[in-house]
């Protein structure tokens, strides 16, 4: 990573470098306790720039939210702050999670894999946002099947893509199944923006919002 400490260049390259789930668990394992200094110092903002999708089409109040990918929590108090009353996260690191946890604003943390059938009934999630986690290396286009079928009718999909992965990573697809099968209509789509404000200057997403039909 671009002007970043030796140590979180070399976590970095340990979470890009991953090839299996179990390296890719034990690398953020090794990176969990500096894993908000590292991302933080280099500008990250996704945790926070979804925020506003969410504030825009998410109305706050008590019905439940899935943090899809949750990592350490960043966004958690966040969600609380703008009146979201019951909070779930997932993620696949169970030292991320203990974070998460720390926090003190998660109503339910699960480890659970996107990409795998995940530990919630149909339609039991008001809306969902997944910050950053559809990137090089991690969770797959298909886990946006399991998110639309636990989420209910009228709900809200609010999530970002790597630029360089959205087509050949299969999310193209993906998302255009998911509407031709009317699973969800579109809302709204960003313009590609920086993940980081300060380093990778490189790394672009794109903000996705959708609405849950069926």
């Amino acid at each position: 990573m671009a002007d970043q400490p030796e140590g979180s260049q070399d976590a970095l390259g340990q979470v890009y470098g991953a090839r299996t789930a179990d390296e890719l668990s034990a690398a953020y394992a090794n990176w969990a306790a500096d894993y908000d200094r590292d991302t933080l110092a280099s500008g990250y903002c996704l945790p926070f720039q979804t925020l506003a999708w969410v504030s825009r089409h998410v109305p706050p109040g008590p019905e439940p939210i899935l943090d899809a990918g949750c990592g350490t929590g960043l966004s958690g108090p966040y969600l609380k702050a703008l009146g979201y009353g019951c909070i779930a996260g997932l993620d696949f690191s169970e030292d991320m999670l203990r974070l998460a946890g720390s926090r003190g604003v998660y109503d339910d943390l699960k480890r659970a894999t996107l990409g795998e059938t995940l530990p919630w009934a149909d339609n039991h999630f008001a809306a969902f946002l997944s910050t950053g986690v559809f990137t090089e290396g991690h969770a797959p286009a298909s886990g946006l099947n399991e998110l639309c079928r636990i989420t209910r009718p009228g709900g809200i999909a609010v999530f970002t893509v790597r630029d360089k992965i959205f087509h050949t990573g299969g999310f193209a697809d993906i998302i255009a199944d998911l509407v031709d099968r009317g699973v969800w209509r579109k809302r709204e789509q960003s313009t590609p923006f920086r993940a980081f404000a300060i380093a990778e200057p490189e790394v672009l997403v794109t903000s996705h919002v959708f609405e849950v039909l069926a």
